[in-house]
């Protein structure tokens, strides 16, 4: 926004991850409860206030636009303890009521806000990180020996949770007879970590661009995604990924990756064998990929959102 003060109320420990021209208003860190506690609480005087995770303010007077990345808690509340989806019901129908303006990151994701709740959201993409690019051989055989990684593996980065469906992709990786390395925290729901597979747990940022570069094939395997970003990262870092077409990845990915429908297991074995076997076909996919994660921008996102502020009589 241009002659515009930038401020982002944020976690303390989230601070280091701002542009240098935004202004950093800090709240200590916190989850659940507290965390929404925090996001009650007023941002002062501003001109928009902007809920890049569907939190408001319980006191604005400002123009305010809400992001919306997904719809989970009404779509698959399995996927969540009883109270943290009706906490969060609650959250996101107070922000859809009250926002002037609503944003979301798919046209899924614009499609469920106008299905649950009769309201038009602006699309605007996600987008790969300017960090996320293939990684140079040296970095490749760095992150492969501190890992001691096999010489060839599938890889599914991600939180290990219910939505994620590594059970599913564990079995075909066992059918199809070639590892699986899970990179990722363990989330809430009590998901386990398949016996056959190498789990890596959480890994640093500046690992994944050659984790990705290493997997001969990497997996998303999902049940329900608002957006899916992992994949289009590994997409922008040269891997031959195959996916779930649930939700937005069948739009957000396109034809940068192969997509199997969720449930079918024998289409996963086939699809990841088929990667696994054929490098010319992993050279497609990967090629393909490129394409599509370099098609999906942040200039982009931020020029739509800009036409957002405007249509409030926000100069932007």
């Amino acid at each position: 926004m241009s002659g515009a003060e930038l401020v982002a109320t944020i976690q303390a420990d989230a601070v280091d991850e701002l542009p240098s021209q935004v202004m950093a208003r800090t709240r200590p860190i916190a989850s659940g409860a507290r965390r929404a506690f925090e996001g009650f609480r007023s941002l002062g005087p501003s001109d928009l206030v902007h809920g890049l995770d569907i939190d408001l303010p319980l006191r604005c007077s400002a123009p305010t636009v809400v992001t919306v990345h997904d719809l989970s808690v009404f779509d698959v509340p399995w996927a969540f303890s009883n109270r943290r989806a009706a906490g969060e019901r609650w959250l996101v129908r107070r922000s859809l009521r009250r926002a002037d303006r609503i944003v979301a990151v798919s046209a899924f994701t614009a499609s469920r806000v106008q299905a649950l709740f009769g309201r038009e959201a602006v699309v605007t993409h996600l987008a790969p990180a300017p960090s996320f690019g293939p990684a140079t051989a040296a970095a490749i055989a760095e992150v492969r020996a501190r890992y001691r990684l096999p010489d060839r593996f599938v890889l599914q980065v991600g939180t290990i949770e219910p939505r994620k469906d590594v059970g599913a992709l564990a079995q075909a990786c066992v059918e199809a007879d070639v590892p699986l390395v899970l990179a990722g925290g363990a989330g809430s729901g009590g998901q386990r970590v398949p016996a056959s597979a190498l789990h890596l747990g959480y890994v640093e940022h500046a690992d994944l661009n050659a984790l990705y570069g290493a997997a001969t094939v990497v997996a998303y395997i999902s049940s329900y995604e608002g957006f899916g970003l992992p994949p289009i990262e590994a997409m922008a870092c040269g891997a031959a990924v195959v996916a779930t077409s649930v939700g937005a990845l069948p739009d957000v990915a396109s034809d940068g990756a192969l997509l199997v429908r969720h449930g079918d297991a024998a289409a996963l074995r086939t699809a990841i064998a088929e990667l696994w076997r054929d490098e010319a076909r992993r050279d497609d996919v990967s090629e393909r990929g490129l394409a599509r994660a370099r098609a999906l921008t942040w200039e982009a996102t931020a020029a739509t959102t800009r036409t957002v502020y405007q249509s409030l009589g926000v100069a932007a």
